[in-house]
Formats: structure tokens, C-alpha cells, sequence
């Protein structure tokens, strides 16, 4: 016994730590074999053209009017709230229209060529609409020759509060403010900014639908049936309803509430369901120049008032914080990577740029980007920075040629509203796809992202429910600006979940939550050289690069 013994000494003289070379029993967790795992996936692969792959040329300006289509909504939209409301015709609300789409084709193609070089449409912003009114309730009580003497009044008012405020934009972008902002942003500020920007337009969802429900629901039913379910059918119908059944169906439903209209089903009802469901109770066709090009000042030198520019200024704010959200949306539409923080500050300069261009040409709002359009992409699959870019000739084509422009907007908004309750609901998911790139069982992360979640819908619900029909929200003081500035921050969905998210994730349990947070998987798409596929995606066009200094490039 005693040379084992011997054996067992000597052994554990000469290999003292063989218990620790034992490998360690890994437990796997519950419900391991039950499924594979998914790894995050850092581009969008799903797509049946990206951002820098182009459909064919008849595809490419076919699914070109289709974006122009989509967009179209807004503009008759916003004109319809305000133009009435400053004391304009439906002659003024064409033209209203008009240098809308306009100043939409205009800083589209700004945006494509030298902002983010994303695949999104800058269209007009519902985020100024509070301080227009604020504008519009100053003017109540003014004493004017006759009701266009108001709307010109008001107009030139808006154009010098927009030129102004674009420079808060212009500063934040090119100072690179903004740059420093979004560097405090993680995976877990972006899911909530992202979904509510497409959650938090719910209003002008199925609400708007049900104004005219017998023409809202068929297209709303019609569109999921065509582009989800019979495109699977026959592999050549797979393509064409998956990227072209939504103006197929706008076609179809359009028809069928003209043979409303025309035989007499909406003659002996009420005013709202006659502006809602009758294709001809817009006036625009009637009214609209045949040809008419926008040009600066059509309205008269433009009026500065500090309170109004002050009021704008928040909705200058307030459409940055959007567009930011709307700009991770395209990114993972379009199939790219993450636009990092160098190309969004660029990107919110070049769109106080594109609002002092509004100031001066007359643009009733400011823009942003499109949430529907980027729904859009969603949509058809197809990422193709060369569809937006060719939608802008529709866009300046149609703010030119009036009549032909005034024929699509005449369609009726219960039809727009369907295809926003598709569209929003596409950028609200995509939103929730990167929480991939953290950990999504963490009670930390689930604690920052449903607070700022609830408090993104709820506040912005409140200030809505609070606002009067003259556009008085619940903030009130003396001060009109103030109020204007501070209405308008806190009724935008994004911008609240953006406050609450990004404070909440930079001073809670910060320590040893790096990985948590998603850090390591976002860094790389801060810095130029983070990643290779930054400059392949967000470069500028070769011939635009000697003119422009290197720090913005």
C-alpha cells in the first residue's frame, strides 16, 4: 500500500492543479433543444433589392409613383387642416399643395445625394401643425380687407418663423450637436424611438379609416389579401403583387368610390362623410393652375415675430428627433447597416438647409422624413436608394402640371389611412427588431424600454386629448412661445420616448452593463472606420467629395 501511496504523492507534487483542468459542466439552458437560435443580424437580408441594387427601369418608375402616391397623403392632408383654418380658398390649398410636393421633391433629392443617402422621401410634417395654429390664433382678432388678405398674412408669417428656426437645425447638424447627442444612443434608446414613430401615429390609422369605413376597410382587407396571400398563387404573380398590389388596389377602391360619388350614395349625408368618402368634394381638381412653378416669396416678404419663430423652433426640434428615428427604420429597410453618427448629424443640418428653402419658397410646414415611405420599403422589398430619387420628378413633375396633380390628390383620405395602418405598423416592428443586438432579458432593459414605451404613447395622448380646436395645448402661460415650444416637444411620440430612453439608459445601472445595452454591437457604426460597410453605404457621390470639407464626409 505504501508505493501507491508513494505513486499518489509524487503525482500530486508534480501536477498540483489537475482538479482545475477538469472542464466545466455546462448546463444548457431550458428549452435549448427545442429550437434553433437566431443571431442578431446587423443588415436586413430578407430584401429583394438593397439599398445600392436597382429594380429594372419600368419597375423602377412604377414602384417611383407608387412612393409619390404614398406620400401624397400627407400634403392634402396638412393643407386641409390649415388653409381653411387661415382663411384660404381651395384655389390657395392647390397651390398650398403644390409648393409642397414641390419642396418635398426638392429636399428628397438633398437628402438622397448629400444627406443620409438613405432611400427616404422628406415629406411635409405634422410636427409644425401646432405652431402654425399658433400662428393662425394670432391673426384671430387682427382686422383684414378680406379672408385672402388673412391667409396671405399668415402665410408670409409661417415663412419667416421657418427661415429663422431652420438655423437651430443647420447649427445642431453642422456644429455636430447632434453627433454628440446621438453617441448616448444604444440599441435600447432605439427601439422605443423607433416603434413609436411608427406606433405613435395611430390616429391617422384606423380612426381616419372609419370616417368613411365602407371604402377604408375594403382597401384596408384588399391590400393584405393581394399583397400577402394571392401572391402565392403562381411564382410571376408572386413579384408583381408583392411590389405593385398596393397601387393596384388604391386603383381599384378609387373606382369603386367614384361610382359612389356619381350615383348619388353620399347625396343626403352628413358634411364630414361628404369630405371624407366623395372623390369630388376636395374642389382641387376645379381649382388647381394647369401649369404653375413655385418660386420665392409667392406669397409676399415674409414677417418676422420672435414669438412665432420661437414656436417654431420646437417643431424644428421636434422633426429632427423624427426623421432620426425614421433614418434607423430605412437603414434596416433598405438593408444597411445602422447610419452612424457622423451621417445623421449631416443629415438633420442638410434639413434646416431644405426648411430655410421652405421658408422662402412658402412652404406651409416644414419636412421630415416620410414614415409611410419607409414603410414602403418594408413593404415591396425593395431598398433601392434609385426609386426615391426617381420619385422626386413625380413630385416637382406634379407641383408643376397642377391639374394632373390635383387628379391623384383628390383620392380620399379614408384610403390613405388604410394603407398607413399597413405601413406604420412595418416601421413599429422594425423598431422592436433591435432589441437583437442587446439583451432582451435583462430587467434593466425591460424596465427602461416599457417606460419609455408607455410614457411615448401616453404623454403625447394627454397633451392631445388637452388641445382645443384653436390649437391651445395644456401647457399655459403667458408666455405664447413657450407654450408653442413645449406643446409641440411633448405631443411628438419620439421625441418623449427619446428623452425618457435615452436619459433613463446613460444613468441607470451603467456599471457592468455594457454588453447589456448592446455597446459592443454599435460602436463600430459611430466612426467612419468602425466599419467598412459605412463608407459603402452613407459616401458621398464621388464627384460631390473635392467640394465638400473632410469633416463632413
Amino acid at each position: 500500500m505504501e508505493k501507491p501511496n508513494h505513486h499518489q504523492h509524487e503525482h500530486q507534487h508534480q501536477h498540483p492543479p489537475v482538479t482545475h483542468l477538469q472542464p466545466p459542466v455546462i448546463i444548457p439552458p431550458l428549452g435549448a433543444a427545442r429550437g434553433p437560435s437566431f443571431p442578431p443580424n446587423e443588415q436586413l437580408v430578407q430584401l429583394n433589392y438593397c439599398i445600392h441594387s436597382n429594380p429594372s427601369w419600368p419597375q423602377t418608375v412604377l414602384l417611383a409613383f407608387q412612393h409619390y402616391i404614398v406620400m401624397l397623403g400627407s400634403a392634402v392632408i396638412i393643407a386641409t387642416a390649415l388653409v381653411p383654418r387661415m382663411g384660404g380658398g381651395p384655389g390657395d390649398k392647390a397651390r398650398v399643395i403644390q409648393t409642397l410636393l414641390f419642396m418635398s421633391g426638392i429636399n428628397t433629392l438633398l437628402q438622397t445625394l448629400l444627406g443620409t443617402r438613405l432611400p427616404t422621401v422628406m415629406g411635409p410634417s405634422f410636427a409644425y401643425i401646432i405652431s402654425v395654429y399658433g400662428i393662425i390664433n394670432d391673426f384671430n382678432d387682427s382686422d383684414f380687407l378680406s379672408e385672402r388678405q388673412r391667409f396671405l398674412h399668415c402665410m408670409r408669417s409661417i415663412q419667416g418663423a421657418l427661415i429663422v428656426s431652420s438655423f437651430i437645425n443647420i447649427i445642431l447638424g453642422y456644429g455636430r450637436v447632434w453627433e454628440k447627442l446621438t453617441r448616448l444612443f444604444s440599441p435600447v434608446v432605439i427601439v422605443p424611438v423607433v416603434c413609436v414613430v411608427g406606433l405613435g401615429l395611430f390616429g391617422r390609422g384606423f380612426p381616419q379609416l372609419a370616417n368613411c369605413v365602407e371604402i377604408g376597410l375594403p382597401m384596408l382587407i384588399l391590400l393584405v389579401v393581394c399583397q400577402q396571400y394571392l401572391k402565392g398563387i403562381h411564382p410571376r404573380a408572386h413579384s408583381v403583387l408583392e411590389r405593385f398590389a398596393l397601387l393596384l388596389c388604391i386603383a381599384f377602391v378609387w373606382v369603386f368610390a367614384v361610382i359612389l360619388t356619381v350615383s348619388g350614395a353620399y347625396n343626403n349625408v352628413g358634411h364630414q362623410t361628404k369630405l371624407s368618402c366623395r372623390t369630388d368634394s376636395s374642389g382641387l381638381l376645379s381649382s388647381a393652375p394647369w401649369v404653375r412653378i413655385p418660386y420665392p416669396f409667392q406669397w409676399g416678404a415674409p414677417i418676422f415675430r420672435a414669438s412665432h419663430v420661437f414656436g417654431m423652433m420646437g417643431a424644428a426640434l421636434v422633426a429632427s428627433v423624427e426623421s432620426t428615428g425614421t433614418f434607423y427604420a430605412a437603414a434596416r429597410l433598405a438593408g444597411a447597416t445602422a447610419p452612424p453618427t457622423y451621417v445623421l448629424t449631416r443629415s438633420i443640418g442638410l434639413q434646416g438647409i431644405g426648411q430655410l428653402l421652405e421658408g422662402i419658397f412658402g412652404a406651409a410646414v416644414g419636412t421630415t422624413a416620410s414614415v409611410e415611405n419607409v414603410g414602403l420599403l418594408g413593404l415591396t422589398h425593395v431598398g433601392s436608394r434609385r426609386v426615391v430619387q426617381i420619385s422626386t420628378v413625380f413630385m416637382i413633375f406634379f407641383s408643376i402640371f397642377g391639374k394632373f396633380g390635383a387628379f391623384f390628390a383628390s383620392i380620399p383620405v379614408p384610403i390613405f389611412a388604410a394603407i398607413y395602418c399597413v405601413l406604420y405598423g412595418i416601421v413599429a416592428a422594425i423598431g422592436i427588431s433591435f432589441i437583437q443586438f442587446a439583451n432582451n432579458n435583462s430587467m434593466r432593459n425591460i424596465y427602461i424600454l416599457g417606460l419609455s414605451l408607455f410614457l411615448g404613447i401616453s404623454i403625447p395622448q394627454y397633451f392631445l386629448m388637452k388641445t382645443d380646436a384653436a390649437g391651445h395645448g395644456p401647457i399655459k402661460t403667458d408666455g405664447g412661445w413657450f407654450n408653442n415650444i413645449f406643446n409641440a416637444i411633448f405631443s411628438s411620440p419620439p421625441t418623449v420616448a427619446l428623452i425618457v430612453a435615452t436619459l433613463l439608459d446613460n444613468t441607470l445601472e451603467t456599471r457592468n452593463t455594457h454588453e447589456d445595452r448592446g455597446i459592443p454591437w454599435w460602436v463600430p457604426f459611430q466612426h467612419k472606420r468602425g466599419d467598412s460597410r459605412n463608407e459603402e453605404f452613407y459616401s458621398y457621390p464621388i464627384r460631390f467629395k473635392q467640394y465638400i470639407p473632410s469633416r463632413f464626409l
